[in-house]
């Protein structure tokens, strides 16, 4: 492409692609494409973006295709890759001048050299470093700050390289550049100082600017720059200086007002300072034991004192408090119980953390963060009060919620109550003590300290475990304190009812849950929405709440009779509840109650879920826009269908729509819906009384999901086991053939346990429909009866091939035939031959298959191959009467009071079983199952039966002589046990 004729062209097609018309955009954005691997594309490209007379956009759209064709072609190896002659030309060109003027595009162009230097820095680009070491110094404002920028983006990138001759490249360049680094930063640091106490705003903007950047570099180079930096004067001095420097700024900021520009900017550089000591921290623990004792006494000092009043923000505390945290939590810094297998840099760390955290300092923290930090804020009551939801919401964990100071301050006060408990359990007890009994409605104060004291005391829970009577304390003070219905209590009550959840999992006696379940039904009525709600989520956290059936805690066990004279009050005030909250987190916690409720006590919530079976559909099409409440539905819908059983059928109409969209992948939601839709379209199989026309339809989507190869996967082959087994017939006829094709490709490209479920999905159609079966699935059987004969490697394989051809062996003897008769074919061997192979592996692999109704299924198989005076066959007859005999083995059990052995397999007939309490009832598809069973062979015939009857009809066959000499081929011990088990015969 030659540059001078190109230029006008492609500037011209570039700002046809900056159009808001699409007939013009999209032929430009073609034409483009077509010339990213033209020779001398990209020096078109830098030439447009770097003339600064031309329109914004389209130098815009410029850098970001050359910053694009980086990615795609820069590297040698790459298809189109750029000639290394224009490489040279480029990499000249974009370091030539640092003074593009519009800040986005710099930031792109400083972005796209990084990415250059990622590859061809330092071999190919020695002169990248030194170039911008020497444009940080020059005079000229926009010079020195684009060339500092790209300082910045270069160092970042290059510090994020992994491998090891890269790691190398990079420390050898932190060393030689970390002086300057420091001199630099040094210099707008002091330069920013000095201009805000001359009260110069606009220099100080700029200079702080400077400052940020040169920062950054520096906190690139320290935390990733060297192996061992506590060995490095200059790193050590750094990390000293960043506490004198936080000082400063921290001072300055008194000086800045709130409203002002360079606000924002210094509490970024303030927060950059706390980022490096956090990142050095994480990076180079031991490097770091110099600086914890001064490090916890800058931190607790502004934090945990007055010295921090009126200057501290917001995110510096939770920086500092997570700077506490690592310190306290870090496993570097903790000696092993035997002290002699501790390293002396654990002990030594773990001696200044002891020497800093005495009795004193514990006690002010743990009393600063109860005290001051743990209580409700005025704007948190204010919001209490204007938006219930929203502060529910943002109480239990909303997007801004993990970034706020309050969950940072609770995490502080657990990890440091876990370390220092025997210290901390006599303060926090002591502050429970000193509460009063009763308190003044109009003492606001007093209610928030007991609000935040509670508080600490269920965050500490499990370390109170011995120090506190948790029942006496429910009994004798928290249940009167639900029943006080005061306006201005109410934060009491909703502490109160998170606290008991706390403790529930921790200590709590059974006999007093009828009371908690009366004061959570009262709660539920609260015209409080917030009481209601807290009620809701801290009873049903899923680790302490009771009616979670994934309770992580052995020794706790809901009991339903306890909770049933309260489900339909508490159900009705659930959905009730449900109805009268707006927001989408607000109604998913409820519907999340709601779906334990069900789930806990299954079956006995059928008289009481019409509302909700109303209701559902309606909020269903409400939560269009809100895929993640839609999947608490599907959740609920989930319970609700097992809830209800064969019942569930009559919400098909409502049902099965929503499995259908939730399970389409041409369908936008089905990223959020797609697992919750299968387990939703499992459940209702499992628990459908019949296949309806509607049930049969749904399974169109399986064909792409299958194609997917996802995760889901196997949630796909119990859905289609599913319909196997509610309609086999119908089913098959239907999908048979594109479920063939789906398993073919499937099989080409799949993992071994992938492969298995396939090959389970045969053995279930050949136990199902043993006549047609084989037919339907006939083009993956001549590849598993190779398998047999190669011998498959996979245990778990062979298994599954020997179950599958046991049941065509056994219940389709012609199609064996036709199937033997075919391979002997496409093996160019005798029909003799391939069944002797079968065999003899058969019987070599017997061991692979572990499964008793597997190993029965084999003996039945091989044994029914008998009579017969086939050569093969008779030849192989010792190797089928040790099978026949392992088999009886498996499956015998000697009657202890006759001494006569009986098939344990067999079953005679169907018995609804007896479901206790803690049981869950089974689903149709179990009863499927049953049903089925009363028609398999291996629960229907007799092994040791079936044994008598073939070698009785091969006697026959061969007369008394012959009969002998065929058993004289079996080993003596095995004759034995044969005969012991066939006694009475």
């Amino acid at each position: 492409m030659d540059l001078n004729s190109a230029s006008t062209i492609v500037l011209r097609v570039l700002t046809q692609a900056t159009s808001q018309d699409t007939a013009v955009l999209k032929p430009a954005e073609e034409q483009l494409k077509q010339w990213e691997t033209q020779p001398g594309f990209y020096s078109v490209l830098l030439n447009i973006f770097t003339n600064h007379t031309l329109d914004v956009n389209v130098r815009w759209l410029a850098v970001l295709y050359f910053k694009n064709g980086i990615d795609r072609y820069w590297r040698r190896v790459a298809p189109h890759a750029l000639s290394e002659e224009e490489k040279t030309t480029l990499r000249a060109g974009l370091i030539t001048n640092f003074n593009e003027p519009v800040n986005q595009i710099a930031t792109q162009i400083s972005v796209l050299i990084a990415k250059v230097a990622r590859v061809d820095c330092p071999r190919q680009w020695p002169e990248l470093i030194p170039t911008l070491l020497e444009s940080v110094k020059v005079q000229d404002d926009l010079r020195q700050h684009r060339a500092l920028l790209t300082f910045y983006h270069v160092t970042k990138t290059l510090a994020s390289k992994r491998l090891a001759a890269d790691r190398k490249l990079f420390y050898d360049l932190a060393s030689g550049i970390y002086s300057f680094a420091c001199s630099l930063w040094n210099h707008h640091t002091d330069t920013f100082l000095q201009q805000v106490c001359t009260g110069d705003e606009a220099a100080a903007t700029n200079s702080l600017e400077r400052t940020l950047l040169s920062l950054k570099v520096l906190r690139k180079l320290t935390v990733h720059g060297f192996v061992e930096p506590h060995w490095s004067v200059e790193v050590m001095g750094f990390l000293h200086a960043v506490f004198e420097r936080l000082k400063q700024f921290l001072e300055c900021s008194r000086s800045i007002r709130a409203e002002n520009v360079c606000r924002d900017r210094l509490e970024k550089t303030i927060i950059l300072f706390t980022k490096v000591l956090l990142d050095f921290l994480d990076q180079h623990p031991f490097s770091f034991t110099p600086l914890i004792q001064r490090s916890l006494e800058f931190a607790v000092s502004y934090v945990f004192t007055e010295a921090g009043e009126g200057i501290v923000f917001e995110r510096f505390i939770v920086q500092c408090m997570n700077l506490i945290k690592m310190i306290v939590k870090n496993y570097a810094y903790k000696p092993s119980k035997n002290i002699e297998d501790s390293s002396p840099e654990t002990l030594e760390a773990h001696k200044i953390k002891t020497a800093f955290f005495t009795y004193p300092t514990l006690m002010e923290i743990c009393r600063r963060l109860v005290t001051h930090y743990f209580l409700l804020t005025k704007e948190e009551l204010i919001m209490w009060e204007e938006d219930p939801e929203g502060f529910t919401v943002e109480e239990t964990g909303g997007d801004s919620w993990k970034y706020s100071l309050r969950p940072c301050t609770e995490v502080l006060f657990i990890d440091i109550f876990h370390e220092y408990n025997q210290t901390l359990t006599p303060v926090l007890l002591e502050m429970v003590h000193s509460l009063p009994g009763s308190t003044n409605m109009e003492d606001t104060s007093a209610i928030l300290i007991k609000d935040a004291v509670y508080n600490a005391v269920g965050l500490a829970a499990y370390e109170l475990f011995d120090s506190v009577d948790f029942d006496q304390w429910f009994k004798n003070q928290l249940l009167a304190e639900l029943q006080v219905s005061h306006n201005r209590y109410k934060p009491i009550r909703r502490r109160v009812i998170w606290l008991i959840g706390q403790w529930i999992s921790v200590k709590f006696k059974s006999d007093l849950r009828p009371m908690l379940y009366e004061a959570i039904r009262n709660l539920l009525q609260d015209q409080d929405l917030v009481v209601s709600i807290n009620n809701l989520v801290s009873i049903c956290n899923p680790y302490y709440f009771f009616l979670n059936g994934c309770l992580p805690v052995d020794d706790f066990e809901f009991r339903t009779d306890q909770f049933l004279p309260y489900l339909e009050s508490m159900f009705t005030l659930l959905f009730q509840l449900l109805q009268e909250v707006t927001q989408c987190d607000t109604k998913m916690h409820v519907l999340h109650v709601l779906s334990c409720v069900i789930e806990r006590v299954n079956m006995q919530i059928r008289p009481y879920v019409g509302c909700l079976v109303q209701y559902l559909p309606l909020l269903w099409k409400q939560s269009e826009e809100h895929n993640m409440l839609r999947c608490a539905i599907l959740t609920t819908l989930i319970h609700l269908v097992q809830g209800l059983g064969a019942d569930s059928k009559n919400l098909y109409p409502f049902l099965l729509p929503v499995i259908q969209l939730s399970t389409d992948v041409s369908q936008p939601p089905h990223v959020y819906l797609l697992e919750d839709g299968l387990e939703l379209w499992l459940v209702t199989l499992e628990n459908s009384p019949c296949l309806t026309p509607e049930l049969l339809r749904v399974f169109q989507n399986m064909s792409a999901l299958l194609e997917l190869s996802s995760e889901n996967l196997k949630n796909c082959f119990k859905i289609i086991n599913a319909y196997i087994f509610l309609s086999s017939s119908e089913f098959l006829q239907m999908y048979a053939a594109d479920l063939c094709r789906s398993f073919c490709e499937l099989l080409k490209d799949i993992t071994t346990e992938g492969q298995v479920q396939v090959l389970k999905v045969v053995e279930n159609v050949l136990k199902v429909n043993p006549v047609l079966g084989p037919q339907m699935f006939q083009p993956l059987l001549p590849s598993i009866f190779r398998g047999i004969i190669d011998g498959e490697r996979y245990p778990v394989v062979m298994s599954t091939y020997l179950g599958i051809m046991g049941r065509v062996l056994l219940q389709n003897a012609s199609f064996f035939s036709l199937l033997l008769s075919q391979m002997a074919r496409e093996l160019g061997q005798e029909l003799d031959q391939i069944l002797g192979n079968v065999i003899e592996m058969w019987v070599d692999r017997m061991d692979n298959i572990t499964q008793p109704e597997r190993r029965k299924l084999s003996a039945l198989a091989l044994l029914s191959l008998l009579p017969s005076l086939n050569s093969v066959i008779q030849d192989k007859f010792c190797g089928i009467i040790n099978i026949s005999v392992e088999g009886l083995h498996d499956v015998m059990t000697e009657d202890p009071e006759t001494g006569t052995y009986k098939d344990c397999m067999l079953i005679s007939h169907f018995e609804e079983p007896k479901v206790t309490e803690d049981e869950e009832p089974p689903t149709e598809q179990d009863k499927r199952k049953k049903m089925l069973a009363l028609k398999d062979p291996v629960h229907t015939v007799s092994l040791q039966q079936f044994i008598y009857e073939k070698l009785k009809a091969q006697q026959e066959l061969l007369g008394e002589q012959g009969f002998q000499a065929l058993m004289e081929t079996v080993d003596t011990e095995i004759v034995a046990q044969l005969q012991e088990f066939l006694q009475g015969f």
